[in-house]
């Protein structure tokens, strides 16, 4: 009779590793406070040292590895039957486990930040249910601010987009609840998968594995910095899509260059009208949209234009219906809702007073 095969130590003491890893995430996403912890003291020990790693790297890393782990993960069974001799039940175990790590993994560089307190817990701005007066005031004064910032270049160099989103967000870390930059030169890399993303309507990622971000090189000039501090501030910690058009506003229209102040009040106009079509009558909505000035509704309707003209219905979808699932699993308000959400934080955060020493 055999003797069963003894268990390489080597893998013992993986598995053991990874059960440990494993918990920790579990409990860090079921204790109360403990996602806290994490997002203001762990994730900046491990973001800095892995940004600055894949930062010498001139690609988008993580989207190699994800794009290399999914065909790793379906042809390992077949390599491990066909190639190993191994049974089908080895080689699908192998994969499984492999998804664990990835799991557990992606939580642990940077997926936890789901679990730390919202904006209005961390900045202690109370929220509120704002009402179609204060939606009508905040419009008004929005739609002044952007018309006034209105800029036809919007062209801006890599370094100057860089230095003046690394400075407004190292002014407004501190008393909106978010990290400051860890280097100096946080690198934009642009997505592998370009066309792709803009299938399913994609500007930006965070790349979670070794903690970089990415923009599409579909996205036009008007949109880059907004979209640029916007998956930036995913890099910092921010796991909230609504957070994050937050802190990319804030960050943008505080900047001295034309073109990124511009582009920052331009990125929320489809949310603000969003929320003006389902509040306002036909009348008022209408009367709104003849406040703004034609050339911002005329580059709105050329981008949605540009963007409809690469967006393909069914793989997008697809990606919409696995995204809201996605941020479900991580317990995001809303869902893909979140999004617009960045009208009531604006809101609430004027409302607080702490909006009024803003450079305009």
């Amino acid at each position: 009779m055999k003797a069963p095969a003894r268990i390489p130590m080597s893998r013992v003491l993986r598995l053991i590793f990874l059960f440990l890893l494993l918990a920790a995430v579990i409990l860090a996403q079921a204790m109360p406070g403990w996602g806290d912890v994490y997002a203001r003291h762990v994730y900046p020990l491990i973001a800095r040292p892995l940004s600055c790693l894949s930062g010498l790297l001139p690609f988008a890393v993580g989207d190699l590895f994800i794009a290399l782990s999914i065909a790793g993960v379906l042809a390992y069974p077949f390599y491990a039957r066909y190639r190993k001799k191994k049974k089908w039940r080895a080689g699908l175990l192998g994969s499984a486990e492999y998804l664990v790590w990835v799991y557990a993994w992606f939580y642990a560089a940077w997926g936890l930040n789901y679990a730390q307190s919202g904006f209005y817990q961390r900045t202690g701005i109370s929220p509120i249910a704002y009402t179609e007066k204060d939606f009508h005031d905040f419009t008004r004064r929005y739609i002044k601010r952007l018309n006034d910032a209105y800029s036809p270049q919007y062209a801006v160099s890599p370094d100057t987009l860089r230095a003046e989103v690394v400075e407004g967000y190292r002014q407004i870390a501190q008393g909106l609840g978010i990290h400051a930059p860890f280097n100096d030169r946080p690198r934009a890399k642009t997505m592998l998968f370009s066309p792709l993303a803009s299938m399913v309507g994609v500007k930006g990622s965070m790349g979670p594995f070794f903690c970089e971000f990415t923009v599409n090189g579909d996205v036009p000039a008007s949109e880059y910095p907004a979209t640029y501090a916007h998956e930036l501030s995913h890099l910092l910690g921010i796991a909230n899509e609504g957070e994050a058009n937050f802190y990319a506003y804030q960050v943008c229209t505080r900047s001295q260059v034309e073109a990124i102040r511009f582009s920052g009040y331009l990125s929320v106009l489809p949310h603000v009208l969003n929320n003006a079509y389902r509040l306002m009558d036909k009348e008022a909505y209408a009367a709104l949209c003849r406040d703004i000035r034609p050339e911002i509704l005329a580059l709105a309707r050329e981008d949605q234009t540009y963007w409809t003209g690469k967006y393909n219905r069914l793989i997008g979808d697809v990606q919409s219906k696995l995204y809201e699932l996605y941020l479900r699993g991580n317990r995001v308000d809303g869902g893909q809702k979140s999004y617009s959400q960045v009208v009531g934080l604006l809101i609430a955060y004027e409302k607080s007073g702490q909006s009024a020493g803003k450079k305009r």
